[in-house]
């Protein structure tokens, strides 16, 4: 039998699958799909940029007027945008758009990782278990869920741009400036053709579909778990500047302050195989109706992974599965800093994006669940500051794209990564010592009189 926050968070995940399908392949594109002066990119930067924005004020002010469930919608709504935007790809329909997709990236993610923790918090009550352990089950569970989005989006884009008659074979003298060697600032202009504009309107007026699907599952089949504390917060207002401080007040806090480079790490490792390594490796040698198969590989191990780790935690706790990321990634750099990248070692191609599947599967269920687990009374906030350094994290990386060489953002992303392992255990070794007190049951005990006679309702119609 499903529960149903179990149900909940079922609808939450096929809802971030179904839009992130959409954005997810657009964003995988953009570096190629919209080179011409690095728009493409520039839009990312943008996206980002606004995320960092909102994430200052905007999540705990909506999450707590319109309640989780329609903070999402709303969201959604933001990223259907940047959709419309891409029909007519320009710098007046981009960067308005991804201004506006950056503004809603925030409270979704912000949102949702509440929603979550609220659930798991809640069927950790009813079921006499440790609320750390559902919550990172219910994060697995969502994770296994959301990233196969990005095998049906990538598919999408490979299926449809698999179509185009101007795919030709990539010249010898072009693989000398793809991989570690690409170099735009000192090398010729080595674009690929684009495929023609019917394909790219098809592609996304499907994307534009999925995420409209995406609004409406949501805003039919989720509930309203968080709905009483939304009532009372309207009744009860907090002072303006109260809430929009909230995200900063929670920078006092030690713990998270030492958490930046492990969060912004998850920032750059993300942005780097969306805009680098799809253009410098994959399209610079196959072609850009390459880029999805290869994140395919990505997203199928990023998803099986999620939900494997996810409960493996349980019984291995954090700080090994973080360390088994980094060795991961730590071994896909120095691959990539040497490797050079050719058409007739095709399968080097889907290795590592499953690589980086596995190690980002790590990175995203766990530190989402360890912002969970050290501020349970600060949700919101908590989840706003993991977005916005999270968010610096793509922009400082998509900024320099264009400026910088390829084994250069290579060197930048090791030295991030190897900060992250000395800065993140000391937060492990604080917790281990004094760990966080769980939610005090009595904040959920009508929340869960209430789940238990809509579980046993839902029980008894099935």
């Amino acid at each position: 039998m499903i529960n149903r926050n179990l149900k909940n968070v079922l609808v939450v995940s096929i809802g971030f699958l179904s839009l992130f399908t959409a954005y997810g392949g657009l964003q995988s594109l953009q570096s190629s799909l919209n080179a011409k002066e690095g728009m493409g990119v520039a839009s990312l930067s943008v996206i980002y940029a606004s995320i960092i924005i909102s994430s200052m004020f905007l999540p705990p002010i909506m999450i707590k007027n319109l309640g989780c469930k329609w903070t999402i919608v709303v969201s959604m709504a933001c990223y259907v945008s940047y959709s419309i935007g891409n029909l007519y790809p320009g710098w007046y329909t981009l960067i308005p758009t991804s201004a506006i997709l950056g503004l809603g990236g925030s409270p979704l993610w912000s949102a949702k990782c509440t929603y979550l923790t609220i659930a798991g918090n809640l069927q950790a009550s009813n079921d006499g278990k440790k609320g750390s352990n559902v919550i990172n089950t219910y994060f697995g569970i969502f994770f296994f869920i959301f990233q196969s989005s990005a095998v049906w989006g990538n598919l999408m884009s490979s299926l449809i741009f698999g179509q185009a008659s101007n795919l030709t074979d990539i010249p010898e003298e072009m693989l000398l400036y793809c991989g570690a060697m690409a170099c735009d600032v000192i090398t010729p202009n080595t674009t690929t053709p684009k495929p023609e504009q019917k394909l790219v309107t098809t592609l996304v007026g499907c994307y534009i579909g999925v995420g409209v699907l995406a609004m409406i599952i949501v805003a039919v089949f989720l509930d309203n778990i968080d709905q009483e504390q939304t009532s009372k917060f309207r009744g009860n207002r907090e002072p303006f500047c109260q809430t929009f401080l909230a995200t900063f007040r929670l920078l006092k806090d030690r713990r998270l302050f030492i958490l930046i480079p492990l969060t912004m790490y998850s920032g750059f490792e993300q942005s780097f195989l969306s805009g680098e390594y799809t253009k410098n490796y994959v399209t610079c040698a196959l072609g850009i109706h390459f880029v999805g198969y290869t994140m395919i590989c990505f997203g199928a191990t990023n998803s099986v992974f999620s939900i494997a780790f996810g409960k493996l935690a349980e019984y291995t706790g954090r700080a090994p599965l973080f360390f088994l990321a980094a060795l991961t990634n730590l071994s896909c750099i120095l691959a990539l800093l040497f490797w050079r990248p050719n058409p007739a070692q095709l399968p080097v191609f889907f290795v590592f994006p499953a690589l980086w599947g596995l190690a980002d599967a790590i990175w995203q269920t766990q530190t989402n669940a360890l912002y969970g687990v050290l501020f349970p009374r600060a949700k919101e906030a908590a989840f706003a500051n993991y977005r916005m350094w999270e968010s610096l994290g793509f922009v400082i990386a998509f900024a320099y794209s264009t400026f910088l060489c390829l084994n250069t953002k290579l060197y930048i992303l090791l030295f991030v990564l190897l900060l992250t392992t000395v800065t993140y255990p000391i937060v492990e070794y604080g917790e281990h010592k004094n760990p966080t007190r769980p939610i005090e049951e009595g904040i959920y005990s009508k929340d869960k009189e209430a789940n238990i006679n809509g579980s046993t309702l839902a029980e008894s119609s099935l």
